[in-house]
């Protein structure tokens, strides 16, 4: 019930493209082993709202870039809760590009593209206003491959676990391109996924 209410709010009247979403996530993507047949029970709350949820953070109308984006967590939950964002899919995998590229199809997401590719090599092929990633890697190397996506000022969302706090105190401890003079740069981080 209440993974039920917290959807309605995020999802709006796009709620329906959200459970169709799930549907896809509970057949075809444990079939095509983008995630376990163990986290079925938990989608919504461990997933898609946890996902979702980041789009608060998001200024209205911006380009995002999810890197690694797998089943599409977060990048297909911000597309169907925020359809003014445009967003770009950045997965390395074909099998999984092709299971995105149908799931976007199916759900009629227009504001959403697929580019099979590594993050590294997406530079100057892609950049972006924020760049969201979850599970992909340690936040030290995360930035240091995001950061050239990034347009202008813009923002890594990095939706990151318990190591989070961990991660974080590590990557300051190291001299790294994050702190570039004339390129100033945020970077949040989300708990629980």
């Amino acid at each position: 019930m209440r993974n039920q209410v917290a959807a309605e709010q995020i999802f709006g009247d796009r709620l329906p493209l959200a459970q169709r979403y799930v549907e896809h996530l509970a057949t075809s993507g444990i079939e095509r082993g983008l995630i376990g047949p163990r986290e079925v029970p938990r989608l919504w709350e461990r997933h898609v709202l946890n996902c979702a949820v980041i789009q608060e953070l998001i200024s209205e109308g911006a380009s995002v870039v999810d890197v690694g984006s797998g089943a599409g967590l977060p990048g297909l939950c911000l597309a169907i809760a925020r359809p003014d964002l445009k967003l770009t899919l950045i997965e390395p995998l074909e099998r999984r590009v092709n299971w995105l590229n149908e799931v976007v199809e199916d759900l009629g997401l227009e504001n959403v593209t697929v580019f099979r590719s590594r993050a590294e090599q997406a530079v100057g092929a892609v950049e972006a206003d924020v760049v969201t990633a979850r599970a992909v890697s340690a936040l030290v190397g995360l930035v240091d491959i995001t950061l050239p996506i990034l347009r202008g000022t813009g923002e890594l969302l990095a939706l990151k676990g318990r190591s989070a706090a961990e991660e974080v105190a590590k990557k300051r401890r190291k001299n790294s391109t994050a702190m570039v003079p004339g390129r100033p740069r945020s970077l949040r981080w989300g708990r629980g996924y």
